[in-house]
C-alpha cells in the first residue's frame, strides 16, 4: 500500500492514547547507518525516539534536514591521524513529497525548501520529513545551506535554523498542522516565533534542552538574527528588547524556555542542573526530567537477549565471544592487530569533546603502562568517535591516541564511528568506559546500549548513571567529586579513582570471579531494560510533555 505523504497520514492507525498530532523537530536523526544525517548523541536519541513512536503507533512525524554531505566521513591521513572527508550523499529510498515552501533568509524572500520523506516501512520509524534547499530555482548560496550538518560558518548555521524552524513549520502546515510542536534542542527556534505569529498558542509548544555545555546553548547577536529573517518577520526595537538577554544577545535556550508551555531535561540529574542554570529567567516554563533512552529492539543482539531472558550463562558467554570476534575483524582490518576474544576488552567510544576526556587513561602514564602490560590480567583497549571537524583540541586528543596506540598490540583507535561501528563496539566490548566531568554530560546514552549487550559500565557518576547504578552489582562507578573543584584537580582525582577501580575490581572480577561477572551482566540487563528503553521514553513524552 503506498501512502500519500502530502497530507498528515500514517500507514497505520494511531493508537487512541497517542492520537495527538506531534511534529518533532531535530537537526539530526540517527535512524539507520545508510542515512548519514547525524553526528552523535542528539541524533541517536532522536532516531530511537522515532523507532519507538513507530512501534507504539504514535501519531508523530519527524522534521529534520537532508544534509547533502552528511556530518563528515571519518578517514585517515598518511600517518593514520584524522582526516575529515566530505562526500555527496544520495538516497533513492527517500520520496519527494512535492511539498515546497519558501522562507526569507538575509533579505531573499524566495529561498525554496523542499520536503522529502522517509517512509516508515523503510527502516521501521515514524514518518520523517527531511528538508533541502538544494532545489532547482535557488541561487548558489541558498543551495548550500543544507550542505553540512553543524556548518562551521555561523551565518550558515543561522540560515539552517531558519530552514529547520520556519521551513519545517510551513511543511507541517502544508500537511494539515500539528497539535504539538516539539523542538529537540534550540536549533529550530525560529519555528516558535513563526508559529506564535500564526496564532498557535503556547499550549502547543514543547521543548527539550539537552546540554549543560555553554557552547550547546547558542547565543547570537539579536540584530544580526533580525536582519537575517530568524524571527519570520522584522521585529521592532521594542520587540527585540523583550527577547534579548544581556548585551544585544539572544539565547536560543532562554527563548525556547520562555515560549514553550513545558520543557524537559534529559536525566534527573540534568533536570536539577538545568533548573539551577536557568533559575534567573523570568517567565521560564517548568522543566521536568524525562531521561533519554535507546531502542532496545534495534540495539540489542537477539541471541544475547534470549540467553539473558532464560538466564543461560553458557549461551550468553558463548555468544559474547562470537560478538567480540566479529568486532575484532574490524580492528584487524583497520589497524592490522589481532585481538583475542578471551581478553578483557575496554571500549571508550562516543563523540570526542574535551569534557568527555577520551584520554583519561593517559593522565597517569606509569599506571597506564602497568595496566596494558600486565601478563596475569591482560586487557585490550579500543577508542572510537568523531570529533567535530573544526574542534582542534578534540582532534588533537584523537591524534594523540592514534600515536599512543600505533605500535601497541593491544590498543586500537578505530575510525568511522557511525551506527554500525557503534553497534559492533557495544556488542563486542566487556567494559564500556565513560569519563565525562560531573554535571557536564546531560544524559549520555551509549552506556545504555552497551548494557543491553552485556557490557559493564565503568563510569563517572554523571548523566543517566545515578538513576541506573548499583555500584559493584550492575556497574562500577567512580566516587562523585565536587564539580566546582578546578578541572585539573578533578582530572587527577578521577584518573586515580579510575585506576583503583580497574586494577582492584574490574580486571580481578573478570578473570578471577567469572560467575560474579556474569551475575553483574544479568543484573545490569535487568536494570537497564525496560527502564532505559525508548518505548518508556516515548510514552512519557506523550503523558508528561504533550
Amino acid at each position: 500500500m503506498s501512502t500519500n505523504y502530502t497530507t498528515w497520514k500514517h500507514p497505520y492507525t494511531p493508537a487512541k492514547k497517542y492520537g495527538k498530532r506531534v511534529a518533532y523537530f531535530s537537526m539530526e536523526f540517527a535512524i539507520h547507518q545508510a542515512l548519514k544525517i547525524y553526528s552523535g548523541g542528539l541524533g541517536f536519541l532522536a532516531g530511537s525516539h522515532m523507532r519507538s513512536a513507530f512501534g507504539l503507533k504514535q501519531n508523530m512525524i519527524g522534521i529534520g534536514m537532508l544534509w547533502k554531505y552528511g556530518y563528515y566521513d571519518q578517514s585517515r591521513k598518511e600517518d593514520q591521524t584524522l582526516q575529515p572527508q566530505f562526500t555527496e550523499k544520495t538516497y533513492t529510498f527517500l520520496q519527494d513529497t512535492g511539498i515546497e515552501v519558501s522562507v526569507t533568509i538575509n533579505g531573499n524572500p524566495n529561498v525554496k525548501v523542499r520536503a522529502y520523506v522517509l517512509p516508515p516501512e523503510t527502516f521501521g520509524a515514524a514518518p520523517l520529513y527531511l528538508l533541502s534547499t538544494d532545489v532547482e530555482g535557488n541561487d548558489f548560496l541558498s543551495r548550500t545551506i543544507t550542505n553540512y550538518l553543524y556548518d562551521a560558518n555561523e551565518v550558515t548555521r543561522i540560515a539552517q535554523s531558519i530552514v529547520l524552524g520556519i521551513g519545517g513549520a510551513k511543511v507541517v502546515e502544508a500537511l494539515g498542522g500539528a497539535d504539538v510542536y516539539h523542538l529537540n534542542e534550540g536549533h529550530g527556534l525560529p519555528a516558535f516565533y513563526y508559529l506564535r505569529d500564526q496564532g498557535v498558542p503556547k499550549e502547543q509548544l514543547a521543548f527539550t534542552t539537552h546540554t549543560p555545555e555553554k557552547a550547546g546553548n547558542t547565543e547570537q547577536n539579536i540584530h544580526l538574527l533580525n536582519d537575517f529573517g530568524f524571527f519570520g518577520r522584522t521585529l521592532s526595537d521594542e520587540e527585540l528588547k523583550k527577547e534579548q538577554v544581556e548585551g544585544y544577545l539572544l539565547n536560543y535556550t532562554v527563548s525556547a524556555l520562555r515560549m514553550a508551555k513545558k520543557a524537559n531535561a534529559v536525566s534527573k540529574l540534568h533536570g536539577k542542573v538545568a533548573r539551577d542554570m536557568w533559575k534567573s529567567i523570568k517567565d521560564s516554563c517548568e522543566i521536568i526530567p524525562i531521561t533519554n533512552a535507546q531502542n532496545l529492539e534495534f540495539w540489542q543482539d537477539p541471541q544475547l537477549k534470549k540467553a539473558w531472558k532464560t538466564k543461560n550463562s553458557n549461551a550468553f558467554g558463548k555468544r559474547k565471544l562470537e560478538l567480540k570476534a566479529e568486532l575484532f575483524k574490524t580492528v584487524l582490518d583497520q589497524t592490522g592487530k589481532i585481538f583475542d576474544p578471551k581478553v578483557l576488552t575496554i571500549v571508550w567510544a562516543r563523540r570526542f569533546a574535551g569534557y568527555k576526556r577520551a584520554d583519561m587513561l593517559l593522565y597517569d602514564w606509569e599506571r597506564f603502562e602497568k595496566l596494558i602490560n600486565d601478563p596475569k590480567y591482560p586487557v585490550q583497549i579500543i577508542w572510537a568517535g568523531k570529533p567535530y571537524p573544526m574542534d582542534y583540541p578534540a582532534i588533537n586528543i584523537f591524534n594523540t591516541l592514534v600515536y599512543t596506540s600505533k605500535y601497541a598490540k593491544n590498543l586500537a583507535v578505530l575510525t568511522g564511528y557511525e551506527m554500525e561501528l557503534s553497534k559492533l563496539l557495544k556488542q563486542g566490548s566487556d567494559v564500556w568506559l565513560n569519563t565525562p566531568r560531573i554535571t557536564r554530560e546531560a544524559s549520555g546514552t551509549s552506556g545504555m546500549t552497551a548494557a543491553f549487550n552485556g557490557s559493564i559500565n565503568v563510569s563517572t557518576d554523571d548523566g543517566w548513571i545515578p538513576e541506573f547504578k548499583k555500584n559493584g552489582k550492575n556497574s562500577f562507578v567512580l566516587p562523585a567529586l565536587d564539580h566546582l573543584l578546578p578541572v585539573e584537580i578533578q582530572d587527577r582525582q578521577d584518573c586515580t579513582n579510575l585506576y583503583d577501580i580497574l586494577e582492584k575490581k574490574v580486571v580481578k572480577t573478570y578473570y578471577d570471579k567469572p560467575e560474579k561477572w556474569q551475575q553483574m551482566l544479568f543484573k545490569a540487563l535487568d536494570d537497564v531494560a525496560p527502564e532505559f528503553s525508548s518505548d518508556r521514553m516515548a510514552k512519557q513524552y506523550y503523558e508528561e510533555l504533550y
